[in-house]
């Protein structure tokens, strides 16, 4: 059916629907153009929102995950600070356990050297008082033997008062010195 044709018609045909297609396209860029300088600033304002409304999500769920981090890190602080102030509430209560029993202890130091002290201080004057008493004693012993050996007989003294004692102290002296 295209054979029976006249080549005049077919080339019509084909120049017609060449230009037709040149027109077409000029037209359409023509309107694009045209298009575009009609164009609503309002639909860039809406692209570019809706670009940065992109970014922030992409933002948002970085954040999100840096959150969730920094909360986990913020616990295990807390639980390591929560541990450590056990520790060391355990180690002042040590501690003033350590400074009262410390503090008892120079008490009873205190306590036991006053009584040692005073039991040395009577002991000094235990010492003394035997001493002393050893010093009668052996004096007492000493005159006893004196008078049972018939050295110190108070009866035969030459210079004798009323009460049978040496009128004069230098008798007194010369029997003592025999006595010794």
């Amino acid at each position: 059916m295209f054979v029976d044709l006249p080549q005049e018609l077919i080339l019509y045909t084909a120049g017609a629907f060449l230009l037709g297609w040149l027109l077409s396209s000029l037209s359409s860029n023509m309107g694009a153009r045209y298009k575009v300088k009609k164009r609503d600033p309002r639909d860039d304002r809406i692209r570019e929102l809706e670009a940065e409304l992109r970014i922030a999500h992409g933002n948002t769920d970085k954040s999100r995950t840096e959150l969730e981090r920094l909360e986990d890190q913020l616990k295990e602080t807390t639980i390591g600070i929560e541990r450590r102030d056990i520790v060391i509430s355990e180690q002042q209560a040590k501690l003033d356990r350590v400074k009262t029993d410390l503090k008892d202890s120079v008490i009873k130091t205190r306590e036991l050297r006053a009584e040692l002290a005073e039991r040395a201080t009577e002991n000094v004057h235990a010492e003394a008082k035997i001493r002393e008493v050893e010093t009668e004693l052996s004096i007492a012993q000493a005159s006893t033997d004196l008078i049972a050996t018939g050295v110190l007989d108070y009866s035969i003294a030459p210079d004798t008062e009323d009460g049978g004692a040496p009128a004069n102290q230098d008798d007194l002296a010369k029997v003592s010195k025999a006595a010794t």
